[in-house]
């Protein structure tokens, strides 16, 4: 790429260049100026922005890591990423021409101007195959059947959230105990939105199957493996209604979140609407390709209270060919990887919150952003040890966190390991599915 004045630096996500006009926001309120094709520079992004993030040509933020929101949604959406620059928006003007660049490394550029590059091709169609199933991380269903063209053996992680956040909007309780909607104004948003439902509960189910049946759907007959919900309680409180039924919490990462909900009568209801679209999806719809999985599950009783509840709903594990996965993300399910093999199909590694919890460093704070990184010894001493005691039990173990896509020599230990799939952000599938398959040869030379 050519050499230009570098105006802002952070941690690159993706690996993609990206230029435009900067708009700079400094207030969620100045949202609604933005337009298609701009640069989105900001503080930090969460849920509220992610219309805007849609229609970015790239995003750099002052604040957040890898795992942020910011670089989430990013990822979700292919779209190049800066974060944790600290000092974006007062580097760049309003409106200035800049080139944005997460080519050259773990760390990222936004330059000054339109800078000349080279793009790079690769023909998918020759392609190598790697023996280790590349599968891919996807949430949003409008992008589905446009990124099934790409090489895949699959969807290794569906996620709930983009769908509820997108298509829904309404938080699941505010549906099932609309009584307890006090304020008119949020009565009248869900009103407006369910409009035509004389059962709001019905809204949620009809919204989640459709959302989740066009992920099934695309990559049909291979397999889609969809999360449960994981929003954190500071998450769901952002749903419209969900103030009346989100408890605060001093620490929402691991607080109330994952299976811990499913059972427990602050949200068992809202679960059973979760099961009740999946069931559809895979009975009505006939897409029973798709998988369920279960995130933050800290014990095996955990787990089995979940299972216990989603039979209550329809939806039992080994009927009708139906898999139930636990996610690999806490040090318990390595400890205990044993116990969890004897009630589950199989594990998903999040590397995320894995990192988080081996290393005791909450992802989201910037002031131990640099303690944070999969590839310490601990966190793939964790990796390599579930994954033996995963093929003892002949039970399949892939991983959906973002350290493959980050870092290709990551996806080498994985494969070195002899994990059974990679699921990477669709940004990463073709440039890795490469690594991987040449790394896999020169292992059988």
């Amino acid at each position: 790429m050519q050499k230009g004045k570098v105006l802002a630096i952070g941690k690159s996500v993706g690996s993609k260049i990206s230029q435009g006009p900067a708009h700079v926001i400094k207030d969620v309120k100045e949202i609604f100026d933005f337009k298609p094709g701009e640069i989105l520079i900001t503080e930090m992004t969460d849920p509220d922005w992610v219309p805007i993030m849609r229609i970015a040509s790239a995003i750099v933020t002052n604040r957040g890591g890898r795992t942020s929101h910011a670089a989430i949604v990013s990822r979700e959406l292919g779209l190049p990423c800066i974060v944790g620059t600290n000092n974006a928006t007062h580097a760049v003007k309003n409106g200035q021409r800049v080139t944005v660049s997460c080519a050259e490394g773990e760390h990222g550029a936004v330059y000054d101007g339109f800078l000349k590059f080279k793009v790079d091709r690769i023909d998918v169609q020759k392609a190598p195959h790697p023996h280790t199933r590349v599968m891919m991380n996807i949430g949003d269903p409008d992008e589905a059947f446009e990124l099934s063209f790409l090489p895949n053996d699959g969807v290794g992680l569906a996620r709930e959230e983009f769908i509820v956040n997108e298509y829904i909007k309404v938080h699941p309780m505010a549906l099932i105990n609309f009584d307890k909607v006090l304020d008119e104004e949020t009565r009248r948003k869900i009103e407006d939105l369910t409009a035509g439902y004389k059962d709001k509960k019905q809204f949620f189910v009809d919204k989640l199957a459709m959302g989740v049946g066009m992920l099934a759907a695309a990559f049909y007959p291979k397999d889609v493996i969809l999360r449960f919900s994981d929003f954190k309680t500071n998450e769901y409180v952002n749903l419209i209604g969900g103030k009346y039924f989100e408890p605060k919490e001093e620490n929402p990462m691991i607080g109330w979140r994952g299976a811990s909900r499913y059972y427990k009568p602050g949200y068992k209801d809202g679960f059973a609407l979760e099961c009740k679209a999946i069931k559809r999806v895979r009975e009505e719809f006939g897409l029973t390709n798709l998988k369920v999985m279960i995130p933050v599950c800290r014990t095996p009783e955990e787990g089995r209270k979940v299972l216990a509840v989603m039979k209550e709903n329809g939806l039992q594990r080994g009927k009708n060919e139906l898999q139930v996965y636990v996610m690999c993300e806490i040090p318990s399910n390595v400890i205990l990887a044993d116990d969890f093999c004897e009630i589950f199909d199989g594990f998903s590694i999040g590397s995320n919150d894995l990192t988080q919890m081996t290393l005791g460093v909450d992802r989201d704070s910037e002031l131990v952003a640099d303690i944070y990184d999969e590839r310490n010894d601990a966190v793939k001493k964790m990796i390599e040890h579930v994954i033996i005691v995963a093929k003892q039990h002949k039970r399949k173990i892939g991983i959906c966190g973002d350290a493959p896509s980050t870092y290709p020599e990551f996806a080498e230990f994985l494969v070195d390991c002899g994990i059974d799939s990679i699921s990477l952000s669709p940004d990463a599938i073709v440039k890795t599915r490469v690594i991987i398959a040449e790394h896999e040869k020169k292992r059988s030379r």
